[in-house]
């Protein structure tokens, strides 16, 4: 898998992190290129300048936005696995469990790394990282259960085990149907209890 290089980060002061959080709010429920410089700095209560000085660019503001949802969610999921103990299946009904609530409390149009793919494919912009990062993180976190959990081939039931994360993460987006991350659940320990076999 070829690596993607992480991307320049910034140090955030009060009137940066304001900044931010506005500029957050509104890349997601407005999409990050309908969104410009200007209505960041408006939102914020800082100037236009202030923003540049800051971040340098409305590209580095989107890398913020997103290395910081994805901080915060990789804190929120440690709290869940602290608490499944060292139980494969345990531990992956915990990273299912802080999707369906994070996704109740913070996604209510689905993922913001998925949503953010969608307007940015290019891997040239710094933004792409943090996105393809994210992922490539959970996928190595499912792997590590899946390994855990002494299965015959970890990657394959990883991957799909990801498949039914993420397909969830976007139905729930859509509104497509109820539940939708805790049926993904469900049918994701089933494999994994399938393919670990009988307790030893």
């Amino acid at each position: 898998m070829e690596s993607v290089p992480s991307p320049r980060r910034v140090v955030l002061t009060p009137g940066a992190r304001r900044a931010l959080d506005a500029a957050g709010r509104l890349f997601y429920e407005r999409g990050i290129h309908a969104v410009g410089v200007d209505l960041i700095a408006t939102e914020a209560g800082v100037t236009k300048k202030t923003l540049y000085d800051r971040f340098g660019s409305k590209k580095q503001i989107v890398v913020e936005y997103l290395a910081d949802r994805d901080e915060r969610w990789r804190a929120f999921l440690a709290g869940h696995l602290d608490t499944a103990g060292d139980s494969p299946g345990r531990r992956l009904t915990a990273i299912f469990d802080a999707s369906r609530e994070w996704t109740a409390e913070n996604s209510a149009k689905g993922c913001s790394m998925v949503n953010a793919h969608a307007e940015i494919s290019d891997p040239a912009h710094p933004a792409y990282a943090v996105i393809v990062g994210q992922k490539r993180w959970m996928l190595d976190l499912f792997t590590g259960v899946c390994r855990d959990a002494s299965v015959r081939d970890p990657e394959t039931l990883a991957r799909t085990v990801m498949l039914l994360h993420e397909g969830a993460l976007v139905s729930h987006g859509l509104q497509v149907f109820p539940e939708a991350v805790r049926l993904a659940s469900d049918q994701a320990s089933a494999l994994l209890a399938a393919a670990a076999g009988p307790a030893r």
